[in-house]
């Protein structure tokens, strides 16, 4: 048995002569993320009024919840890209959004997608679509699939293994991942609510002071928070096929967003809005042979700050794997620890035609932005974004009437800060830029900040301080005209009060207010 092992060992370490070390462990986990599209921490355990999230309150009870977790980029594909490799998106040329589709973008040598550093240690690997048999339960319950990744991923070969829930449980361990799109604008957040014995109130959800209070705003937030209840149904669904197929015992469940929620000033925005994530970590209970891991404190609530690329490290840490050498995430709970951070750092690029160029830094009280492009008005021109978003419609119609005031006022500049500063303890909204008060404290923190975004952006050597060949953002524009141009002309002026993403609360206008 042992020469058959140490055989073994030798043939992994040829064919992966890369690999991290990989520790011997009693029994390895199965691994299991649980993905929502969009999500912010609009969850009940959160304190979010106006959304009943049951399941995940428990998971976050007999858990550890995360106050302070947050993506690297705020739109899908540079975000995913950057938690599948625990790389910053910035560092392995993945950062535009939607790039490099082409088969131009290998990863980088040492670099791979966590799939990849999971197999070689006898993991099976899964990107869940089908989750069960019954085709009724089946047109709700299941996953996407989503990728989604800005880089090339080799030619012939595929980053999962399975794609069936019911194919997990004969090859243990698993790392298993499942992408829920209903926080995701489009056909499943426009039908949530149906879904659903309660919905969520316009007249009692809370809303950011940088929108108007208007019955626009209040719908659309209202459908989003439907579309997170969704969610909620979804996990508990999948928690009770743990518990079905005895997996409950020993499989970690992890769930988290995969940015920030889709909302104006959210999604695309390196603001806590776009960053800001949900993050419950599950240990199993009643194994033995799953000691808790150092740091992981059952029923506990953290503000440590977390990154999403730590995700990657730590989960490789679970499956007793040392964090490979090129990993940029961090290993925040396990075996192999490390120190908490003090910093985590942003930002954004291309998203479709919309061309910005955004770093940002943040630490536990402040968060900072430097903008390249400042002459960029923040609604710059995004065709997917006139079209499904009815806050956008809204704000330009009132922005017309000359009815917008404070917050919401300051999104229609023509213009953007150089620098941007917010202090979160006092200004949770990020809507008072302190980056030019002459208040001493504020401006000790814009330089503290300032200096470590500069020396992170040359640690990782940002790609995105070379921009894009302007044929690209050309493509993307010329496409965006091709696709919704007609769809933009053809709309009526009072579109934002009757769109599909307000779900059942539609104005019954036929003039704006």
């Amino acid at each position: 048995m042992n020469r058959v092992l140490i055989a073994f060992s030798l043939v992994t370490l040829m064919l992966f002569s890369q690999s991290p070390l990989l520790e011997a462990a009693e029994q390895q986990p199965n691994i299991l993320w649980i993905i929502a599209e969009d999500m912010g921490p609009e969850l009940g355990c959160y304190g979010t009024p106006e959304v009943k999230t049951p399941t995940l309150d428990r998971l976050a009870k007999n858990g550890m919840q995360f106050l302070n977790a947050f993506t690297v980029t705020p739109v899908c594909s540079t975000s995913r890209s950057s938690f599948m490799t625990g790389m910053y998106a910035m560092s392995i040329d993945a950062h535009n959004h939607r790039s490099h589709r082409d088969g131009t973008n290998p990863l980088p040598d040492g670099v791979r997608v966590i799939t990849d550093w999971l197999r070689p240690a006898g993991y099976t690997t899964g990107n869940i679509r089908k989750l069960t048999d019954d085709r009724k339960l089946a047109k709700f319950y299941k996953g996407t699939g989503k990728t989604d990744w800005n880089f090339t991923y080799p030619k012939g070969k595929q980053p999962f293994d399975v794609k069936n829930w019911d194919d997990l449980k004969n090859k243990q361990p698993f790392y298993a991942q499942i992408n829920f799109s209903e926080t995701h604008r489009g056909g499943a957040w426009n039908t949530s609510h149906e879904h659903l014995g309660y919905q969520a109130d316009p007249a009692k959800v809370r809303i950011p002071p940088y929108y108007p209070d208007h019955p626009v705003t209040r719908g659309v937030w209202a459908q989003y928070l439907n579309a997170v209840m969704a969610v909620d149904k979804k996990v508990a669904f999948i928690l009770d096929l743990l518990k079905r197929d005895k997996l409950d015992k020993n499989t970690i469940v992890i769930f988290f967003g995969d940015h920030g929620r889709a909302m104006p000033r959210g999604k695309q925005w390196p603001y806590d809005s776009g960053l800001h994530i949900p993050l419950i970590i599950y240990w199993p209970e009643g194994n033995e042979f799953l000691p808790t891991p150092a740091n992981y404190k059952r029923g506990v609530i953290t503000d440590q700050l977390i990154s999403s690329i730590d995700l990657t490290a730590t989960t490789l840490g679970f499956a007793g794997i040392r964090k490979p050498e090129k990993m940029q995430g961090e290993v925040f709970l396990g075996t192999y620890s490390e120190p908490p951070r003090k910093y985590l750092y942003g930002g954004r690029d291309r998203g479709d035609e919309t061309v910005f160029h955004i770093r940002t830094v943040r630490d536990r009280r402040y968060r900072y932005l430097r903008n390249k492009y400042p002459e960029h008005p923040f609604l710059q021109i995004n065709r997917y974004k006139e079209t499904s978003y009815p806050i956008i419609g809204l704000l330009r119609h009132l922005h017309e009437e000359g009815k917008l005031t404070g917050p919401p006022l300051a999104l229609m500049a023509d213009s953007r800060p150089q620098e941007e500063l917010y202090d979160l303890q006092n200004d949770p909204w990020e809507i008072n830029n302190l980056a030019n008060s002459n208040e001493p404290e504020y401006q000790a923190a814009k330089r503290r900040l300032s200096s470590v975004l500069t020396d992170w952006m040359v640690d990782i050597d940002d790609k995105g301080r070379t921009p894009e060949d302007p044929s690209i953002p050309q493509f993307w524009d010329e496409r965006a005209i091709r696709v919704y141009s007609k769809r933009l002309k053809e709309r009526p002026k009072d579109w934002f009060l009757t769109n599909p993403a307000l779900g059942p609360y539609k104005i019954e206008s036929d003039k704006p207010e």
